[in-house]
């Protein structure tokens, strides 16, 4: 546009469709190792179909030491300098946990930092101001960074981890036996339950991978791949020679094709069609022809393959293939058809027919896509599939057959173990709070503010220092006796008691407090306290005290509060500050933060 000249116009055009192409050719590499199907496949000799696994989202290092040493000075009142320590611990956990092992150990890690988060978030997020840090991550798939302010940002990545790492867990495992399978179902089942955790708890994702439509992408990719697992063990578990055993395995294989066709329909929608990589909707495709073509086999086996059914036999028989095709099929009775070899075998010959152009039409498939033709092991199954069905075509197929071979009806889905979507457990990783110095979170958090803390000195009179308390850490005045000693020294209702003769006390239990103020002598108690800002005092009904003898000089609650008001409500009790959707006008420059939408993420 700065230019009239044309062969200028022309030199720039062709220079910008190089550059273009080049980053298209990037671009592809990066989808090709960032979808990478088989990096994480088994070692096993056994062949099996290749599962879709995630990779994890990367993260740039973090320096939050000079921010949180501030905000503790700022806020809390306390020396920043004092907690390095603690901050470069929780630095040294971000750091583990940006490269977690591909195992149970990496999950806790992982867990152990989300966890974390909770008494970070309420350490030092306040809900009017920002740390001024900013949180960077990487699209799973794309290598697109996002960057963001909120917290919400870093605990739903996190949490997008979890449930990666779990896939990687799951496609590893060597599904050619039984316990392999049983953890590679373990591993899908609570995969779909992380990613439908984040999606139903997080919104205004900043990256593609976090996305409603994505999420719900994953989540069925996810049960579909259990579905699968659950049609691998009926195969080790399914007698060889047993008519309802091979209908039963004809059923579950047309259980997977069903929600592998489902989730290729939801990998071609808008919003998710030009973010998926091409190989994982090939794939999801192959699949579902794969599957489709092995319930017509092993229904052909059950009919060809298994002895007719005796006049005992015959009422089971019966039940089971009244419900086994989507249609009935033409043809006999159902009793002359399961008595009858030769019907069995006419209707056999239809299901291998089907079985047979599904199978090819998967090989078809699986051949438009270059990344999927370079796995080998994918190649094999399909192709010995192929093969077994071809085989046992040529086996059943007569010469003097003048018939033409029918259509035979699809097989009715059925699965004998339904997936189960295992939302994360959170409380199964118990962490400790690195930050506990600060104080109880119930009054020293980041929501909370309080005026400066006031040195107050007692002399103890006649009848005690004249104030009663409630409460543990932080011990809380109760109530201050008019014209006693404490009044007298400006000590007020509703203030906490942080520190005796210099001795910390936030986190000191009631009767150890009242042993402190017990043993002081003439020269009186120095006591430190705060006031929190907006509080309007204990409430009536709390204020159950009982007097203590002028000789005791003090005056102790029978009762203690078993946890400060602040922790029984909704806010401070969940592990996430859940805010509402943002309304803002169309045209603000300002990106919607990521944030938390529900109201259930209990710890």
């Amino acid at each position: 546009r700065a230019t009239s000249n044309h062969k200028v116009k022309e030199t720039v055009a062709l220079e910008l469709s190089y550059v273009n192409s080049n980053l298209q050719l990037l671009k592809e590499e990066l989808e090709e190792l960032n979808s990478s199907v088989d990096v994480y496949q088994n070692e096993s000799e056994s062949i099996s179909v290749p599962m879709i696994p995630l990779g994890l989202k990367e993260t740039k290092e973090l320096d939050l030491l000079v921010p949180l040493k501030n905000f503790i000075s700022d806020h809390y009142g306390e020396e920043g300098v004092l907690f390095e320590k603690e901050i470069k611990e929780f630095m040294e956990l971000r750091q583990a946990m940006r490269t977690p092992s591909r195992n149970e150990a990496g999950l806790e890690l992982l867990m152990e930092y989300y966890n974390q988060l909770y008494f970070f978030d309420n350490r030092f997020f306040p809900p009017t101001k920002s740390l001024g840090v900013f949180f960077h991550w990487y699209d799973s798939l794309t290598g697109v960074p996002s960057h963001q302010r909120s917290l919400a940002f870093e605990k739903g990545s996190v949490l997008f981890n979890i449930g990666a790492l779990h896939t990687q867990i799951g496609a590893r495992q060597d599904r050619a036996s039984l316990p392999g399978l049983n953890q590679a179902i373990d591993a899908f089942q609570k995969a779909a339950g992380a990613f439908n955790y984040l999606k139903e708890n997080f919104s205004n994702a900043p990256s593609l991978d976090m996305s409603a439509a994505s999420l719900n992408m994953l989540v069925r990719l996810m049960v579909a791949q259990v579905q699968e697992c659950v049609f691998e063990k009926m195969t080790f578990l399914c007698a060889q020679h047993d008519f309802l055993a091979r209908l039963q395995l004809a059923q579950e294989a047309a259980r997977v094709e069903d929600v592998y066709s489902l989730v290729h329909q939801t990998m071609t929608q808008a919003h998710v069609k030009d973010y998926v990589p091409f190989s994982w909707t090939t794939m999801v495709h192959v699949k579902s022809e794969h599957f489709k073509a092995l319930s017509h086999y092993f229904a052909a086996i059950a009919l060809c393959d298994c002895p007719a059914a005796s006049d005992a036999e015959l009422p089971e028989q019966e039940k089971a293939f009244i419900q086994f095709h989507v249609t009935m099929p033409e043809g006999p009775s159902l009793r002359v058809l399961l008595q009858d070899p030769e019907e069995r075998r006419k209707l056999g010959k239809a299901h291998l027919k089907k079985a047979i152009m599904k199978h090819e039409e998967a090989m078809r498939i699986h051949g438009l896509c270059k990344i999927l033709r370079k796995m080998d092991i994918l190649q094999e199954v399909l192709s010995f599939a192929h093969k077994r069905s071809l085989s046992k075509y040529s086996e059943i197929d007569h010469e003097e057959d003048f018939f033409e071979t029918g259509d035979a009806p699809d097989i009715h889905p059925k699965t004998h173990q339904k997936p189960e979507i295992k939302s994360p457990n959170f409380s199964q990783v118990k962490v400790t709070d690195l930050f506990h110095r600060l104080g109880p979170l119930s009054v020293f958090s980041a929501k909370n503010k309080w005026y400066p803390t006031r040195r107050i000195h007692l002399m103890r009179g006649e009848n005690g220092f004249g104030f009663t308390l409630r409460g543990d850490s932080p011990v809380l005045i109760a109530g201050v006796i008019p014209g006693g000693c404490a009044a007298e020294a400006g000590l007020k209702e509703g203030d906490y008691i942080i520190s005796v003769n210099g001795k910390d006390c936030k986190w000191s239990k009631h009767a150890e407090v009242v042993q402190l103020l017990k043993s002081t002598g003439k020269e009186g108690v120095e006591i430190g306290v705060i006031t929190l800002q907006g509080s309007e005092g204990p409430r009536a009904a709390d204020k159950k005290t009982t007097a203590m003898s002028s000789g005791g000089g003090l005056l102790k609650s029978n009762k203690e509060n078993s946890r400060k008001s602040l922790m029984n409500s909704k806010g401070a009790s969940t592990l996430l500050v859940w805010s509402k959707k943002s309304k803002r006008s169309k045209k603000s420059t300002y990106g919607v933060p990521f944030t938390a939408v529900g109201d259930n993420e209990a710890m």
